[in-house]
């Protein structure tokens, strides 16, 4: 499909923070600190837009309200922001008991030209565990900032290497924290999956993160994996060019028991382990999903009124391609429109478009849009000619009252989210996917 040239204007109903919302990415490690290095109201808006319009996830420790500002003002403008960010730091550093505390730099500081990294490597020098990150809002979103983030604290903190890898131990780079509300389930959930298959899992992020200390583990890894479409293989590749470790890439989040073990069986082949525990892994898995999928299967042979047969979905890439995946091949549903709004750098939109027309089911192809104006996401799924039966939207928050327009089930999987409240839940593997089947025909039931 020709990929329409996108422009730089202002856009309508957004789907993703600035880079310096990738301050939930550091809150996201036990332990660690944000600082930010920002303007008043920076923090407001990210924290609304990630973390309580988003499925109200909630935050703890130093996210939240409790985040360190510099709040820069006029003045900072004017004569230099330094000043401010270094009181900021010193109060900082006295009130959290951080284990790693890490300076992110928004548009002011940027700007202006304020010299944050001098200022930090004082306190490095100083023996202090900080490091800075460059996430000005004019350079991307939260998850370019994400990344940013992650090769700040893997070359200023982690620092260099030489010892032995530990065959076994795989890093996990999956879903941006506080993006996908679903994050802290799904992480559990393939920490889990790749556990069963004999696998040691370094979690870097969320409830199961054992904080600084899994960092430092890093460079003692075999290999680091790379579960998305593009996010994470940027610090992927640069873990390779740092510690030479190689990387496994998979475009793909499992959903379902064929994507899964195949997800299994991919990932223990490039590991060169044992596959017997895998296989009785795999076994024991497919045996327990098969049991609660025979059980649905007689509600989703009786109950034919108001069953969707198409759907659209606009969500990042990652989600939109794990959900259309498993609800073309798995349920047997016909995507109709696919559209991927987390501003998906170029280079690797190729391989997902390639991914839509030929991976996934056969005998079926979806075209993919890239927008992340709103109002032309609106559009795109507007235009949609449903032909048969109830349809099926899944979207944000955005698509709410178009879903209610066209008269539509309506299923929340991206950014915003203000009609879920999260607490623990999961959508992938084996056992999420019984959760995903459960929560989308629910909504058959209750007629909505």
């Amino acid at each position: 499909m020709e990929q329409k040239k996108k422009n730089s204007g202002v856009i309508s109903d957004v789907r993703y923070a600035c880079a310096v919302g990738a301050t939930n990415t550091v809150v996201a490690i036990k332990g660690a600190v944000p600082i930010a290095n920002c303007s008043p109201g920076c923090q407001l808006k990210t924290t609304a837009m990630l973390t309580f319009e988003n499925a109200f996830q909630g935050s703890i420790a130093a996210g939240g309200g409790n985040m360190p500002s510099a709040n820069a003002t006029e003045n900072d403008v004017v004569f230099g922001g330094v000043k401010t960010l270094d009181s900021l730091i010193k109060s900082t550093l006295k009130i959290y008991r951080g284990d790693l505390f890490v300076v992110l730099t928004g548009c002011t500081g940027e700007l202006i030209g304020d010299n944050v990294p001098d200022l930090v490597r004082t306190y490095q020098e100083a023996g202090y565990p900080i490091v800075y990150a460059n996430t000005p809002g004019f350079k991307g979103n939260n998850l370019f900032g994400h990344e940013e983030v992650v090769n700040a604290i893997i070359d200023q903190y982690v620092g260099e290497y030489k010892g032995e890898k530990q065959k076994g131990l795989v890093n996990l780079w999956f879903e941006t924290p506080y993006y996908n509300h679903n994050w802290r389930g799904d992480y559990q959930e393939l920490a889990r999956i790749l556990r069963g298959a004999g696998l040691e899992v370094n979690i870097l992020f969320g409830p199961e993160n054992e904080g600084v200390e899994a960092w430092k583990k890093i460079p003692k890894a075999q290999f680091n994996l790379v579960v998305s479409p593009w996010v994470g293989v940027r610090n992927a590749e640069h873990l390779q060019k740092k510690y030479g470790q190689p990387f496994l890439h998979i475009p793909e989040i499992p959903v379902g028991e064929e994507a899964t073990s195949k997800f299994i069986r991919q990932v223990v082949e490039f590991a060169g382990i044992d596959k017997g525990p895998s296989e009785t892994f795999i076994r024991e898995e497919a045996k327990v999903y098969y049991y609660y999928l025979e059980h649905f299967s007689e509600f989703f042979a009786e109950y034919w009124y108001g069953m969707p047969s198409e759907f659209a979905i606009a969500a990042d890439a990652a989600y939109a391609l794990a959900y259309t995946k498993f609800l073309a091949d798995q349920v047997g549903l016909i995507p109709k429109r696919v559209v991927i709004t987390d501003n998906t750098p170029q280079k690797f939109q190729p391989a997902i478009v390639d991914y839509f027309k030929n991976n996934i089911s056969e005998g079926v192809s979806v075209d993919v849009d890239f927008e992340v104006d709103g109002y032309e996401v609106e559009k795109m799924i507007e235009s949609v000619d449903f032909k048969a039966g109830k349809p099926l939207i899944l979207g944000s928050s955005w698509e709410l009252n178009l879903a209610n327009k066209k008269n539509a089930l309506f299923f929340e999987v991206s950014t915003p989210s203000s009609e879920t409240l999260v607490i623990n839940r999961s959508h992938i593997g084996y056992r999420g996917a019984l959760q995903l089947l459960e929560r989308i025909y629910s909504t058959s039931v209750g007629g909505k």
